[in-house]
């Protein structure tokens, strides 16, 4: 059999599952879905879409002529000769927001029933939304005693009314998984599809999923009290988004997407909370935007916390303005993780090479002093001035190619709170 084609069972035959099986049939693998609904497994072998959804029901249809496309209510039929098991039951939320798993567990035990004397190499891809870890604790040990079989995960990023269409012409492909033969096999499902499968550990899998799904909810949100408010003070809202989404340098673009440390600065806090004071006053409620700064600060504790967690008695700081590259140091939040660790007792010196005390003046001067008022003596002129006395480093701004030269001489322990990639 061409590596390409393949023999995919697919156990729920719900949304997700049923386009998965009708596309994955159009690209010439050998599909057999699974549903204990009989209703779905009959229309699906009668050429009929269970579910209207544009252009499923000629798929189905189309690969129920060729043969590619069939449907049972049995695993037991299905599951033997299967190369790829996708696993695409519904995991719905129970009363306390959290996943229901009955239907995945389920699911995995049909298949490990199944595997009675089979010696061939089956991969179990996981397509349901799972919480980061799933596989690792419930579906590996549900299949531990079965070597054969190995586990990855494959979320789906299909769009209710636009399936087909997200399925043939992919924006994310992902595939996690430990095992590199059970990752090509989930890969070369869709390797006639186009676009780069992204390989990835099984954990980061589940969780892109959940990032995905919460970035879209995070945009929708901001859009909609961005409209809000500019209708409330008689702005066109579709012209400011459609201008704001002009800038795909900053704007729609990685900038910003990269777990690190708070934000700060002159602009970003007093921007904020402008605009919810203003909003207020005008009775519109924005609570999404109400909630950055109480995120923003919940992170700086969260970073503080960590570097009080620290063993070492002298703590060295590379970084004292809100961002490298300026010395603005109005709102940094390094200036209030000094401020905290001064407070708890803590030895520190800090390296920021664009701050000098004689250099600064004004309200950033002002700013500093009122926060910090000993600040000149904490502050060395060279980081080696830092790194010689330090029993640990907080890296709290991406450091140049020299300072992160040193700091790696240094042996230092390390904590990196701007993800700089210092280890890389």
């Amino acid at each position: 059999m061409d590596r390409k084609e393949q023999t995919v069972a697919v156990l729920g035959l719900g949304y997700v599952g049923c386009v998965t099986a009708a596309c994955l049939a159009e690209l010439g693998h050998t599909v057999i879905g699974v549903d204990r609904d009989q209703s779905k497994v009959t229309a699906i072998n009668e050429g009929r879409a269970p579910f209207y959804e544009p252009d499923l029901e000629a798929l189905v249809g189309n690969g129920v002529r060729t043969r590619k496309l069939r449907a049972t209510t049995s695993a037991g039929e299905a599951l033997p000769d299967a190369d790829v098991v996708l696993v695409c039951v519904g995991t719905p939320s129970e009363r306390n927001g959290n996943l229901g798993l009955d239907q995945l567990k389920r699911a995995v035990e049909e298949v490990a029933a199944s595997q009675a004397g089979r010696t061939k190499r089956l991969t179990v891809a996981i397509r349901s939304t799972v919480f980061p870890g799933t596989c690792e604790e419930i579906v590996i040990p549900a299949l531990a005693k079965l070597a054969h079989v190995s586990v990855v995960s494959n979320p789906e990023f299909l769009r209710e009314g636009s399936a087909v269409r997200d399925f043939r012409e992919p924006s994310l492909i992902v595939v996690g998984g430990d095992d590199p033969a059970a990752v090509q096999a989930v890969a070369g499902l869709y390797e006639t599809v186009g676009g780069e499968t992204q390989r990835v550990s099984l954990r980061t899998a589940e969780m892109i999923k959940y990032a995905c799904n919460a970035f879209h909810a995070v945009k929708i949100s901001f859009a909609n009290e961005v409209g809000a408010l500019s209708a409330k003070v008689k702005v066109d809202a579709a012209e400011v988004m459609r201008t704001l989404c002009q800038d795909t340098r900053l704007n729609i673009s990685a900038a910003y997407l990269k777990p690190g440390f708070a934000f700060g600065g002159s602009c970003l806090p007093k921007d904020l909370r402008a605009l919810t004071y203003r909003a207020a006053r005008l009775d519109v409620k924005l609570p999404f935007l109400e909630s950055v700064l109480h995120s923003n600060q919940a992170h700086l504790d969260r970073s503080i916390q960590d570097v009080l967690d620290l063993p070492g008695e002298r703590i060295g700081i590379i970084g004292l303005a809100f961002k490298e590259n300026t010395d603005d140091l109005r709102e940094s939040p390094v200036v209030s993780l000094v401020e905290q660790l001064i407070g708890k007792g803590r030895n520190i010196r800090i390296y920021d090479p664009h701050i000098r005390m004689d250099a600064i003046y004004g309200a950033n001067r002002d700013f500093i002093l009122k926060a910090i008022p000993h600040i000149g003596r904490l502050l060395e002129s060279k980081v080696e001035g830092v790194l010689g006395w330090a029993d640990q480093v907080v890296v709290a701004q991406p450091p140049s190619g020299d300072v992160k030269k040193a700091i790696l001489g240094s042996k230092l322990p390390v904590l990196d709170l701007v993800g700089s990639g210092l280890f890389a």
